[in-house]
């Protein structure tokens, strides 16, 4: 049996009651980013390998990216790929990149229909020929897409984003199109992979690790962490909506005091607290 797609899903009076509760329990994260993180262990428990694991999460991918689009999420980043690994058997490799191409082939239409842009990040040009082609196609079909954005972050690693950005800096310094003077927090984020990305609001690892694991170093400075035991494989709307709901009771202060703190201490009291 086919897995359902996009625009073969019902959605439920039920799961449309959820959404609405949770849109008006708070502000929706404009950026999310997601660790998708356990698959290999979900196949292992089930007695098969890694890479059902890995065709089994094709499907969480959908169901979060349909319902993050339903809710009103605007942008969706997925580590589907990291540097690291790279360094994985040939065989799941090769399993994965396979996997890649199909499930781009497969969903390509249904994205387009359901008014979501794809774009990707990291070193793509390490992916094999039949990969790049089939992913430039749907980002092209996809470009003038507004509803969501579904960023893939293949072939990444944070280090490496950093890295080519201090590299590019290093190269403009040289030809005098900006001064060392000139390097801000802003102009390095306009160096990176992510320039024309918001940082993410909030960033959900699946499988119970406490690591971000080399996935937007700079970026998720200020972004709220949810961890969840869930394997990606399980990880469906339902554990989306209760990250959001454990978003939404947060105070993001990005080192501030706490949203409504106005005592001011008079310069007497600040020397009597430090002397």
């Amino acid at each position: 049996m086919e897995p359902l797609t996009l625009t073969d899903t019902i959605q439920s009076e039920e799961d449309k009651k959820l959404q609405e509760e949770v849109k008006s329990s708070g502000s929706i994260p404009n950026h999310i980013a997601i660790i998708m993180d356990g698959n290999g262990r979900w196949a292992k428990d089930k007695g098969n390998i890694r890479l059902f694991g890995h065709k089994a999460g094709v499907e969480s991918v959908r169901d979060i990216t349909e319902s993050s689009a339903q809710i009103g999420v605007k942008h969706l980043t997925l580590y589907a790929f990291s540097t690291e690994n790279w360094n994985r058997p040939s065989a799941e490799v090769n399993g994965l990149m396979k996997l890649l191409v199909n499930s781009l082939k497969n969903e390509a239409e249904r994205l387009h229909k359901n008014n979501i842009k794809l774009t990707s990040i990291g070193q793509i040009d390490r992916l094999p020929e039949s990969c790049q082609n089939q992913l430039q196609d749907v980002i092209e079909m996809t470009k003038d897409n507004d509803r969501l954005e579904l960023c893939l972050a293949l072939s990444y690693s944070g280090r490496w984003d950093i890295t080519e950005a201090v590299k590019k800096m290093s190269q403009d310094v040289a030809k005098g199109k900006i001064s060392p003077d000139d390097i801000s927090d802003d102009l390095i984020s306009s160096y990176l992979s992510t320039a024309d990305i918001p940082d993410p609001d909030l960033i959900i690892r699946t499988s119970g690790e406490y690591r971000i694991s080399n996935f937007l170093l700079w970026q998720l400075a200020y972004s709220e962490l949810y961890i969840t035991k869930t394997y990606w494989p399980d990880f469906r709307r339902n554990e989306l909506y209760q990250a959001i709901n454990s978003y939404q009771k947060r105070d993001r202060r990005y080192g501030n005091v706490k949203n409504g703190y106005t005592k001011k201490l008079s310069a007497a009291v600040i020397n009597k607290i430090i002397s």
